[in-house]
């Protein structure tokens, strides 16, 4: 079987998932959910085998199937970004379906087999749309993605998952329309809804920039970055954990996606005001995105924000190479993309990780409150383990995957400050400063979350009785730790792929960033990297502690003495306790006008107030239209017909009189009949 065969198989193998679960609706709706389960992750196995013999044969597959409708084609285009955005998808979809088994049981006579069904049609419609070859059916897949996912947002049926719903829903789509002007801009220029005819237009400059503009705007309300992003932190706590895995670890980037598409591969970079843009939105994404999360209580939440701030990071990356390709610098232009697609991907598995393990977590102790958690290490050792390798990941700590990525933004950041140019002497140390910000920040909050989740006492009766999950939750979450090892060291021998990946989106030769067990940007004089090394030499580090402990250990038990902590001379009461809250306190005191900022850029408050607006002034031009339009009309017909009720009183010899008259009348009033 080729790719495009094994893709068939594994988008059938969603719709089967989706019409399983349909059957699952009575009785029978654990086996369905659980069969429908089962089948996803086949689906997802099935993708991540397509996924890697076209990323492996380095070849463009290309078919058109049978299109009901004459004016577009439908044209599947599995090229190298189409091929990684499927790897990225399916890796995650596997984890999730297979975490999914028992985390459904939550949902057990709530509408668990809906749950199912959107969730596949949600899955199949991303992995449609990122092959797809077409902008009419790109668009359709795109709409199937955002309205099944806008189900699984109101899943709880509360006034919460109802508000942002709503919210994602007027945001989502109003991105939909940014979009469908972008493309038919471009629709009026190549005379074709075919993508392939979308590139190497002769644009000029001012229409070329309102597309990229409209493009970036558009996508980038999809992929939550700042301004945009107020739908995010909203919908992605209220879905189910595994739906939220995959919203937050794959959805948010087919806005990536599409920004990459039109801006380097439909309009080819042409502009370098278009990278400082991108560079400069993913800059402000990063910041705040984790100074918002560190101010966050609910875990979901906290992790939704954290979206934004990886999205960001992304978005350096790929502003990089906007600016390289727009300079004529193909060599930083490439790093800067291996970095973004690669922070895609890492992104894609560690948020998905924290998710699953957060939706573990929620699942024993029935609260997204981190002040209702506590001593969970102990509680359950196995997701304890996963989550802090998700958050050693997601905080760039070597040799795991979030490091290495971030590792290739911060060369092509320092080889764009090497360049002569003014602007790009400004833009290249202000994004590293950001970036490095970013990196202390996100640090700061994942100590907050695990040592308020994880570590300590239990600070409520339910996590103090919690315990370990079933094996397919602990199963899906290891999956994907496991991910984010494999991915950090083993980054020399996959940056290469990844590398040819950004190459051949680009348009030019592949760069070499790897040799033997060791990474480079290009060049070994500006910076080497070996995540094996550094790995052996952590768990060196790591073994002779453990060692030293082990010998010692009899004698520390016997010291060591029970009862209330130590509190400086002071009697010591529960409140004492480390909290979320006061973690951070210092950090939202100082940073007030910031965290006050949140809500003046999130656009949902304008929306709400101009939807507020319109309603009100529909209330005040309704009854004008009734009392001045409606009404008269209303009146002149009632009387008219009081006045014929009074000629139609029911006696015949009246109707003789009318007829008489009537004849009289037309004896009167000669006209010519027009015979001679």
């Amino acid at each position: 079987m080729n790719a495009l065969e094994l893709l068939a198989l594994s988008i059938g193998c969603y719709l089967i998932s989706s019409l399983v679960a349909l059957l699952g609706s009575g009785d029978k709706e654990k086996t369905m959910v659980r069969l429908s389960g089962v089948i996803s992750a086949l689906g997802g196995c099935l993708g991540v085998l397509s996924a890697g013999s076209a990323l492996i044969s380095a070849q463009i597959l290309k078919t058109e199937l049978f299109s009901p409708f004459p004016f577009a084609q439908l044209i599947v285009n599995m090229d190298a970004l189409g091929a990684f955005m499927v790897m990225v998808i399916s890796l995650i979809v596997i984890a999730a379906s297979v975490y999914s088994l028992h985390y459904m049981e939550e949902y057990e006579g709530k509408g668990g087999w809906g749950i199912c069904f959107f969730l596949n049609l949600f899955i199949a419609s991303m992995i449609a749309l990122v092959v797809v070859d077409n902008a009419f059916y790109f668009i359709v897949f795109f709409e199937m993605m955002s309205l099944a996912s806008y189900f699984l947002v109101l899943v709880e049926q509360n006034e919460k998952s109802v508000k942002a719903g709503l919210q994602y829903f007027f945001i989502a789509h109003a991105g939909s329309v940014l979009i469908m002007i972008a493309f038919f801009m471009l629709y009026r220029a190549s005379g074709s809804l075919n993508f392939s005819d979308f590139m190497h237009l002769n644009l000029p400059a001012w229409e070329a920039s309102v597309i990229f503009l409209l493009a970036f705007f558009g996508f980038g309300a999809k992929a939550g970055m700042i301004t945009l992003h107020g739908w995010l932190p909203l919908a992605h706590p209220a879905a189910p954990s595994h739906a939220s895995a995959l919203m937050s670890g794959v959805m948010v980037k087919i806005g990536v996606f599409g920004i990459i598409k039109v801006g380097l591969v439909f309009l080819g970079g042409a502009e370098a005001w278009w990278g400082y843009v991108v560079l400069a939105f993913g800059a402000v994404s990063s910041v705040l995105g984790v100074m918002y999360a560190l101010a966050e209580h609910d875990i979901k939440r906290l992790l939704a924000y954290h979206t934004v701030e990886n999205v960001g990071i992304i978005l350096m990356g790929v502003g990089v190479a906007m600016i390289g390709v727009a300079t004529g610098h193909p060599t930083f232009a490439a790093l800067g993309l291996l970095g973004g697609l690669y922070h895609l991907l890492n992104h894609a598995v560690f948020k998905g990780l924290l998710f699953l393990g957060a939706g573990s977590v929620i699942f024993r102790t029935h609260t997204k409150d981190m002040e209702k958690m506590g001593g969970l290490g102990k509680l359950m050792p196995y997701t304890a383990l996963a989550f802090l390798i998700g958050t050693m990941a997601i905080s760039a700590l070597p040799p795991l995957n979030g490091f290495v990525s971030e590792w290739f933004i911060y060369q092509s950041l320092f080889s764009l400050s090497q360049q002569s140019d003014i602007a790009m002497l400004i833009a290249g140390p202000v994004a590293v400063v950001m970036l490095a910000i970013t990196g202390a920040l996100a640090c700061m909050c994942f100590v907050k979350v695990y040592g308020i989740c994880f570590s300590g006492a239990p600070r409520t009766e339910k996590a103090g009785q919690a315990k370990e999950v079933g094996w397919s939750m602990v199963a899906g979450a290891g999956f994907l730790a496991v991910m984010c090892v494999i991915l950090g060291i083993g980054s020399p021998w996959i940056s290469p792929y990844i590398s040819d990946i950004a190459s051949s989106t680009l348009s030019q030769s592949p760069i070499v960033v790897s040799q033997g067990m060791s990474l480079h940007p290009v060049s070994t004089t500006q910076a080497i990297l070996s995540t094996p090394v550094i790995a052996i030499g952590l768990l060196v580090l790591l073994v002779v502690p453990a060692a030293v402990l082990s010998f010692f250990k009899g004698q520390r038990l016997k010291q060591r003495q029970q009862g209330d902590p130590w509190a400086c001379g002071y009697a010591y009461e529960h409140r004492m306790t480390v909290s979320a809250e006061g973690f951070t306190q210092p950090l939202r005191f100082m940073f007030a006008p910031v965290y006050r900022l949140r809500h003046q850029l999130d656009p949902g408050g304008w929306m709400k107030r101009s939807l507020s607006a319109v309603t009100s002034s529909a209330a005040t031009v309704e009854p004008m239209f009734d009392r001045y339009l409606v009404q008269p009309v209303c009146r002149l017909a009632f009387n008219v017909s009081r006045w014929v009720g009074k000629l139609q009183n029911g006696d015949f010899r009246i109707y003789c009189v009318y007829i008489v008259v009537t004849l009289i009348v037309l004896l009167f009033f000669p006209f010519d009949t027009g015979v001679k």
